[in-house]
């Protein structure tokens, strides 16, 4: 996969004078069915969470709460810093995506829908693993 499958989603925004309604539905918003679903909370201000990659996983990535920035790698070597603040814009990642989050704001909320379950084989958690495999891949 290159940079070029990596996108940001805009997401249905339903506003309301009680209050806003975002909603993500399989094969509408996300090119797969999802498996899974964690989030990341309570990451002190500013810091960043170790990168990975998966095999064969897809995964979208929202900020429910507050923002962060997700520094991303494609096969193709291309690194890119992408700011999630918004509850209806989210950043699908195909796999092979090498991904760190970084920069957590006070309260920030990280939502991950992912296309598998979880697998140990699937993480990629070595960078210079991670460029062996795409580098393999491309030869």
């Amino acid at each position: 996969m290159s940079a070029a499958d990596i996108k940001m989603v805009s997401l249905p925004k339903i506003c309301d004078e009680r209050g806003n309604l975002t909603f993500i539905q399989n094969g509408d918003q996300i090119p797969f069915d999802m498996a899974r679903a964690y989030w990341i909370y309570d990451v002190p201000a500013g810091r960043r969470r170790d990168g990975h990659a998966f095999r064969g996983a897809y995964e979208l990535i929202v900020a429910m709460s507050g923002s962060f920035e997700v520094v991303v790698t494609a096969t193709d070597g291309t690194s890119e810093r992408y700011l999630l603040n918004r509850p209806y814009y989210a950043l699908l990642l195909p796999p092979m995506t090498w991904r760190e989050l970084d920069n957590f704001s006070t309260n920030s909320v990280a939502m991950v829908l992912s296309s598998t379950t979880y697998t140990q084989n699937d993480y990629i958690r070595d960078f210079d693993t991670f460029r062996k495999e795409t580098t393999d891949e491309q030869s």
